[in-house]
């Protein structure tokens, strides 16, 4: 997996992973496939964009597993789908973008749910998330 440059700026990170749910968003809603939807676009991804939404593409239904195992009777499918998306995409993230920190990720996705879901959808992300975290990362997570 290619992993982001240590040292691109946190507001720039932001911007990839705004542009990568707008495509993971996308991909389902329109029922795509995600290397279809890649292929298509007219200007290539930033590298970390395309880790992003061709990870959690590969690994969504590992994802899905583990976020149907922390949502309390409130299964994957069900939730909205733009909830469903943030959470995907945070969940590859804290399994596999190692060096980008648990809070960080966590933050992230709150804002962006804050930003673009439902009241409601942030703090049922930021403790999912939560969950995951200290699944994945028990050491990384306090």
């Amino acid at each position: 997996m290619n992993n982001p440059d240590p040292l691109v700026a946190g507001s720039q990170r932001r911007q990839v992973r705004e542009r990568a749910l707008g495509l993971l968003y996308e991909a389902e809603t329109k029922g795509i496939d995600m290397a279809e939807l890649v292929d298509s676009l007219e200007l290539p991804l930033d590298p970390y964009a395309h880790t992003l939404v061709t990870g959690t593409a590969y690994h969504q239904v590992e994802i899905d597993v583990r976020l149907e195992e922390f949502s309390a009777r409130w299964p994957v499918a069900r939730m909205p789908a733009l909830d469903r998306a943030i959470l995907r995409l945070a969940s590859f993230e804290l399994s596999y973008s190692t060096e980008i920190s648990v809070a960080v990720i966590i933050n992230e996705a709150v804002e962006l749910a804050h930003e673009y879901s439902t009241p409601a959808s942030s703090g049922f992300i930021n403790g999912l998330l939560s969950q995951v975290a200290a699944t994945v990362r028990p050491s990384s997570y306090h």
